[in-house]
């Protein structure tokens, strides 16, 4: 069955976001138009708004609406850290755990030359020339622990030594409530390789 063009539209449209297939898509777009049109006129208008106002952070690149971010900003900021991140995601994903309270750098992605994807595609030149402003003494490289996340850390790594700077890499290991035998072995590998003394009480 299908329904009017309008609604096909609609349905096709919804299907942009991740995780959101034909079943999750036809779901929401009945919801919208059954039980929610003040809430539907709603999203259009702030998706409108955002999307035509939104930008990114001249200094760290996360998503913003003002020239610089408010975190990027802030005099509470340690300005000799320097986190390099994949996605905004990663970035509020790291602020929300708490206890990091240095700056960032968003790449937007990782390198993947299969796909076309280099250095200037995730903004290294503009890394280069946050760098040249001084002031940061460490850079920690939070990309992802995938295949593509740890060939952008090892290519940043190499750029950024020439430089001096102090550079660390975020420990990946056996998660906290996690039980060995559930782990699987490359987690389990790097966690004995970045082992740490043990602090006891």
């Amino acid at each position: 069955m299908s329904f009017s063009p309008l609604v096909d539209r609609l349905l096709e449209a919804l299907r942009v976001l991740p995780g959101v297939g034909p079943r999750t898509a036809q779901r929401m777009a009945l919801h919208l138009l059954e039980r929610e049109r003040d809430g539907g006129r709603r999203l259009v208008e702030v998706l409108g708004t955002a999307l035509e106002q939104v930008g990114y952070c001249q200094r760290c690149r996360t998503l913003t609406e003002e020239p610089t971010c408010t975190l990027c900003r802030s005099a509470r900021r340690d300005g000799a850290l320097l986190c390099i991140v994949e996605s905004p995601a990663d970035m509020l994903a790291i602020e929300d755990a708490g206890g990091y309270h240095g700056h960032y750098f968003v790449l937007h992605g990782h390198l993947s030359p299969l796909d076309g994807i280099g250095p200037d595609d995730i903004g290294l030149a503009l890394l280069d020339a946050r760098l040249d402003e001084g002031g940061v003494e460490e850079v920690i490289l939070a990309t992802n622990p995938t295949v593509e996340g740890e060939a952008t850390a090892h290519y940043i790594a190499e750029q950024i030594r020439e430089r001096g700077l102090r550079l660390s890499r975020l420990a990946y290991g056996v998660p906290m409530g996690g039980e060995l035998e559930y782990v699987d072995g490359g987690t389990l590998s790097r966690a004995f390789n970045g082992r740490l003394p043990f602090q006891g009480d």
